[in-house]
């Protein structure tokens, strides 16, 4: 078992553990005082964990031989004579490997955070306490929201690590090495995360608002620690994103070229890149106050928590984005495919993406017209914030023009395109009253907000990653899925998630507060939480579906066609699954990626310039390979 990383890894990152609060209690035992104290002995161990784990797991081996002047291992040849599993539980540096790493870690944890979310439910169901104390349910209710964050994150990262490489015809990634450093730092941070509820959990909801921050249990710090070092996995796959598209693209891809998603992924990574270290910094800011008493919130020594808000959210609204231009991405990519015509306004949409993550940097504070910015800030905030909406306008117009006259087939990629497209859409209309400073004082930390920034993130990401995973799940394992439980799996999540936020609008809108286990049952309030509880074990009973769906077709799937899809896309014009070095022969890309339906389009083709368009072996074109 030592063989597999995981296992060594985690073996070595316990022992670290173990070496880092020992040196902790002698240093606090020479310098005179007591020799244990939780938060500081905690806070050591707990990087002690995540360094000695990621030297356990070998992600510095490489490295460390080519410091030594030795020949560091190739990235490229995995060891021929290992069972083929082991690469997905050690260090492996292939984009196919991380990708499916990431994308299989993230359902994981959408399955943790969605039983979080059906216990809450229970809870909810009936006025009154029925089962757990008001603090056991806000640390369920923080644990909910951030592992459902850290599972979107890394179905972003799988998506892209997975299909960047192949959409734009390179080998691998820039940098392979680090791209598995980046998968391997967030098995601790979830660890860490997990192990904040056996710790005393915490009180503070997922943003983990100082003074409640500072003065929680112990949990509270492991979720800090978690974050950040899944927020260092962002900033560093965010480096391999970028550089990997703009500069491994394949011969003749212009950025004009390149397919949507990569678009939106390149407009993610910019994000990632620039915002993902505020949040990082508000979290180790109220961790030394913890553990050195340094008063940054604390306005006894000085500080200021609103201050704390302000760093926070100037990542954590634009992290709104890094969520949904992959998903938007995603819409866009599939639309043309199962309408068989052109991407309308290809280049409007594509910079739209980029518009957007603009844009997106100046609204963080629409977050906060209730804790006192004064009418210029709020004023100002409030019309960056209506200003997002116009780029975001350009790409649905643009889905509706690519729509229309098309001939649509309704495959469950399109059942779920269709779904993002009309959930998100609420998620868009409901959103203005809470960035409108009149409405928001109205609307603030009640349950209006719950149902809107659900119908965003199950618009702009569950929906599209769903659509994401039946449209690639070919080109993954070279099987097709069942079509019956794909498109059971839509309509049961479809109902179930309209059930659950038609409720939260309307309790919201009726006064009920967000982040409370009890409720007064005069309000009237009980019949729309049972309706919303009935709705989420209904969510909960399609993703069971989607996982029969899944493991069934993987171990006795139909062979997949060689483009079941007739896409135009690159990574459609080689084998499934894709070939260890993607392309066998080198593609030079001569057209556009969405010409549907435009006679004698071509879109790459491989080998030496000048190879027959009439060669469906050698060539993407509108007929043959299309």
């Amino acid at each position: 078992m030592l063989s597999l990383g995981l296992i060594r890894g985690l073996i070595v990152g316990a022992i670290g553990a173990v070496i880092g609060m020992a040196l902790t209690m002698a240093a606090r035992v020479a310098l005179g005082r007591p020799a244990w104290s939780a938060d500081p002995v905690s806070f050591v161990g707990a990087i002690s964990w995540i360094v000695f784990f990621l030297v356990g797991i070998g992600a510095f081996s490489d490295w460390w031989r080519w410091a030594q002047g030795e020949q560091a291992g190739d990235p490229h040849h995995p060891d021929p004579n290992a069972p083929q599993w082991k690469r997905y539980f050690s260090f492996d540096p292939s984009h196919k490997v991380i990708g499916i790493q990431y994308t299989v870690t993230a359902l994981a944890l959408m399955y943790v955070a969605g039983l979080l979310a059906l216990i809450m439910r229970l809870e909810l169901a009936r006025s009154g306490l029925q089962f757990m104390s008001p603090n056991t349910y806000n640390t369920i209710m923080g644990l909910h929201g951030i592992v459902m964050i850290g599972a979107i994150l890394l179905g972003v990262s799988g998506m892209a690590n997975y299909l960047i490489p192949l959409m734009v015809g390179a080998p691998d990634m820039a940098f392979p090495r680090l791209n598995a450093l980046s998968f391997w730092i967030t098995v601790p941070g979830v660890v860490l995360i997990v192990l904040s509820f056996f710790t005393g959990g915490f009180d503070t909801g997922w943003t983990g608002y100082p003074p409640l921050g500072a003065r929680a249990p112990l949990g509270i710090l492991f979720f800090y620690l978690g974050v950040f070092a899944i927020g260092l996995s962002s900033i560093l796959g965010s480096i391999n994103f970028l550089t990997t598209t703009l500069k491994m693209r394949a011969p003749g891809m212009s950025l004009f070229r390149m397919p949507i998603f990569v678009w939106g992924m390149l407009a993610t990574s910019i994000i990632q890149l620039v915002a993902t270290q505020f949040i990082g910094m508000s979290f180790l800011m109220v961790v030394l106050e913890r553990v050195l008493g340094m008063g940054f919130f604390d306005p006894a020594k000085g500080g200021d928590a609103v201050l704390f808000q302000h760093i926070f959210w100037f990542y954590s609204h634009p992290a709104v984005y890094i969520f949904i231009l992959p998903g938007l991405g995603i819409i866009s990519e599939l639309l043309p495919v199962f309408v068989r015509k052109p991407l309308f306004g290809y280049k409007f949409v594509a910079l739209s993406s980029m518009a957007i993550a603009i844009i997106g940097f100046l609204v963080w504070a629409h977050h906060m017209f209730t804790v006192g910015l004064g009418n210029v800030l709020n004023s100002t905030f409030m019309f960056t914030t209506v200003l997002v909406a116009v780029p975001t306008g350009i790409k649905f117009f643009n889905w509706l023009a690519t729509m229309w006259e098309g001939k649509i087939s309704f495959e469950t990629p399109m059942l779920f395109v269709l779904g993002a497209f009309v959930i998100f859409l609420i998620g868009g209309l409901s959103g203005p009253p809470n960035g409108t400073v009149v409405t928001d004082f109205f609307l603030h930390e009640t349950y209006w907000v719950v149902g809107h920034f659900h119908h965003t993130m199950f618009g702009g990401f569950v929906f599209p990653f769903m659509a994401a995973i039946y449209f690639w799940f070919p080109k993954v394992t070279g099987r097709m899925y069942n079509e019956r439980l794909g498109k059971l799996h839509f309509w049961l999540m479809t109902i179930g998630f309209f059930m659950v936020t038609t409720s939260m609008f309307r309790i919201g809108l009726l006064g009920m507060r967000r982040r409370i286990a009890d409720y007064d049952p005069a309000l009237g309030f009980d019949t729309f939480q049972m309706i919303a509880t009935m709705g989420g074990f209904l969510v909960g009973l399609s993703m069971l579906v989607f996982l029969v769906n899944i493991v069934r077709s993987i171990r006795a799937g139909e062979r997949a066609p060689e483009n079941p899809w007739r896409s135009r896309s690159l990574e459609w014009q080689i084998s499934s699954p894709p070939p260890e070095f993607n392309y066998p022969t080198p593609p030079v890309v001569v057209g556009g990626p969405y010409d549907y339906g435009v006679p004698g389009s071509v879109y790459v083709r491989f080998g030496i310039a000048g190879a027959s368009d009439a060669d469906p072996a050698r060539t993407s074109s509108d007929n043959g390979k299309s």
